[in-house]
């Protein structure tokens, strides 16, 4: 299934979460699914992403799978890098704001710590998301560029005598 599917599938289930502990299980949903993303474009992604991308694979230790497993097993392909990495951001983001929610609302010691678990995860994974998404800008902008002067064409005084 392609990246930008089972994100929004993500959302949906986040959205849709009835419990804490709903939501802690969201949680390491998605922290799974930027981990599969960052694997596939450690492997098939463009070169200035596969670095961070690796990074992006390797974070967050998440509790074991039930019989269901993680959605992100369903990850077939990731399309558009872009659109991925935007999309995986925001549910990312949603993720930290539910679970601290969840956090400040809990007496239970061992939820809360869960929660905290999975904030620094789902923040770690914020930031590799952002360094991917600045390399791609890096790299667009530099295509959008101009031709630089100085190397394209001879300029007053250069080449004409």
């Amino acid at each position: 299934m392609e990246a930008e599917r089972l994100v929004a599938l993500g959302r949906h289930a986040l959205a849709e979460s009835g419990s804490a502990q709903d939501i802690v299980a969201e949680a390491w949903q998605a922290q799974a699914l930027a981990q599969a993303i960052g694997n596939h474009l450690a492997l098939c992604g463009p070169q200035e992403l596969r670095g961070e991308a690796r990074g992006l694979g390797e974070i967050g230790e998440y509790p074991a799978w039930g019989a269901g497993g993680p959605r992100a097993a369903r990850l077939s392909e990731v399309a558009d890098p872009r659109g991925a990495l935007t999309a995986l951001g925001e549910l990312l983001g949603e993720v930290g704001i539910a679970l601290v929610g969840v956090a400040c609302a809990t007496d239970e010691e061992g939820l809360y710590w869960q929660c905290i678990e999975a904030i620094d995860a789902a923040d770690e994974s914020s930031d590799r998301v952002r360094g991917m998404l600045r390399r791609l800008a890096v790299r667009d902008g530099e295509r959008a560029r101009p031709p630089d002067a100085a190397r394209g064409r001879a300029g007053p005084g250069r080449g004409r005598w």
